[in-house]
């Protein structure tokens, strides 16, 4: 059993890319910090990349967005170890893209593990790192409406001087998140 810790940054930049596109589903990537030969039992899913709220079926646009998350990561020390979703039917708990189809019982969150694929409910332990202030941070984001300024990969495509990666709003959640947490 492998425990999965989600930071604040993570968490934040899905609830805004849900929250600037509500009539539609969203996707994106988890990003994770490279280690090797650390611990296996454990993972700190430290970003996300917000994919696509248009079609999260076209497999040639994946492919781009996946080739150029990878190489960034790489610059970054990080590896791509997850995919998130949200449905635009809060009813609705199964996932699809690129063809690829499940129901997902309990968390639309889905981890790597040795390159397959595996659902939340039987082999992960979903932790929220300090929960009480990533939710206050989210909530000053929703409330200064930042989830305007999020850029996922699809309007990346109609524009590429938009930055997907966000830099801009993981620099406030980092501000935010020092602020609630009483660092200078």
């Amino acid at each position: 059993m492998c425990e999965v810790e989600i930071s604040a940054q993570a968490y934040v930049k899905m609830h805004l890319h849900a929250a600037q596109y509500p009539h539609c589903t969203v996707n994106g990537i988890l990003l994770a910090e490279r280690c090797i030969g650390g611990r296996m039992d454990w993972l700190c899913v430290t970003d996300c990349i917000p994919l696509f709220h248009n079609s999260l079926s076209l497999s040639v646009m994946l492919e781009v967005a996946l080739n150029q998350i990878e190489m960034w990561s790489l610059h970054k020390q990080q590896m791509i170890v997850g995919y998130y979703q949200a449905n635009s039917s809060l009813r609705d708990s199964s996932w699809r893209t690129a063809g690829f189809q499940q129901t997902v019982k309990s968390h639309p969150l889905l981890f790597l593990s040795a390159g397959i694929v595996t659902g939340s409910q039987k082999t992960k332990t979903i932790m929220w790192k300090d929960w009480d202030g990533t939710r206050q941070v989210c909530k000053a984001l929703m409330v200064l409406k930042f989830y305007r300024l999020l850029v996922d990969f699809d309007s990346h495509l109609d524009d590429i001087r938009r930055d997907w990666a966000n830099e801009d709003i993981n620099n406030k959640i980092l501000e935010l998140t020092c602020s609630v947490n009483g660092h200078a």
